[in-house]
């Protein structure tokens, strides 16, 4: 099995990624759970995935999207970030993870899933790196106060993509969150390594997960964001700076 689903594009100024695309578990791993939870969040980011594939084929953009489940690695951590193989995630406990040495994980997962990241920022530099992701309604456990936002766009110290985003964002009049429902100061691993940490500009899409369960949730934000981020790309590459 891959650890990575790459899709080709003709326009590599964007590229695209979905770290939580699936919720494949390998045979020869098992997480002794329930097998409904790996239809739930904790599993995957429900839509993320076609939303990405979405927005590559209108944009003509490459993408990279993860094939293993969250659940057995997550590949937005960073080796030696809490949580990186999950032993609880949202009040389950995800049995088959306690007490793991992760290095085997890590080795065959997550070196692999960043290894083709860099390459392909390698082979193309993009003007432009979006992270793809959803997030819950209502958490499951705790105080399961609700997350008004439609839409929220992390970020960390690099802001000129987030900033440009939020505001085309706002001129639409959805409900749209700043670093919500968490901050991308805190958990943006991904883009950290790749995107900041090679001066391409960045931000992390959350979209809510009811806005994109379903085939007609995914057009509507596909036609909503690829005229903002087609937007953005050529902005970005308009105030690079000339090669001398």
């Amino acid at each position: 099995m891959s650890i990575c689903e790459v899709i080709g594009g003709g326009d590599p100024r964007v590229l695209l990624l979905c770290d939580h695309a699936s919720n494949h578990v390998p045979d020869d791993i098992d997480l002794v759970i329930d097998a409904a939870l790996l239809e739930k969040h904790i599993a995957v980011d429900i839509g993320a995935a076609p939303l990405t594939r979405a927005l590559a084929a209108v944009l003509h953009a490459p993408a990279i999207l993860a094939t293993v489940s969250r659940l057995v690695i997550d590949l937005n951590r960073a080796v030696g970030q809490g949580g990186l193989i999950p032993e609880r995630s949202d009040g389950h406990t995800i049995f088959g993870n306690v007490d793991l040495d992760p290095a085997h994980r890590i080795a065959r997962f997550h070196r692999a899933y960043h290894a083709t990241i860099e390459a392909e920022i390698d082979r193309f530099r993009p003007e432009l790196i979006v992270a793809v992701h959803s997030f819950t309604p209502v958490l499951e456990t705790g105080a399961g106060a609700a997350r008004p936002w439609e839409v929220g766009i992390l970020s960390n110290r690099d802001r000129r993509a987030a900033d440009l985003i939020l505001a085309a964002l706002r001129d639409t009049g959805l409900s749209v969150g700043d670093n919500q429902p968490y901050s991308g100061e805190v958990l943006n691993a991904t883009l950290d390594r790749h995107a900041e940490g090679n001066g391409i500009a960045s931000f992390s899409l959350e979209i809510r997960n009811d806005q994109i369960a379903d085939d007609a949730g995914v057009a509507r934000w596909a036609e909503i964001l690829a005229p903002i981020i087609e937007m953005m790309r050529n902005r970005l590459a308009s105030e690079a700076p000339s090669a001398t």
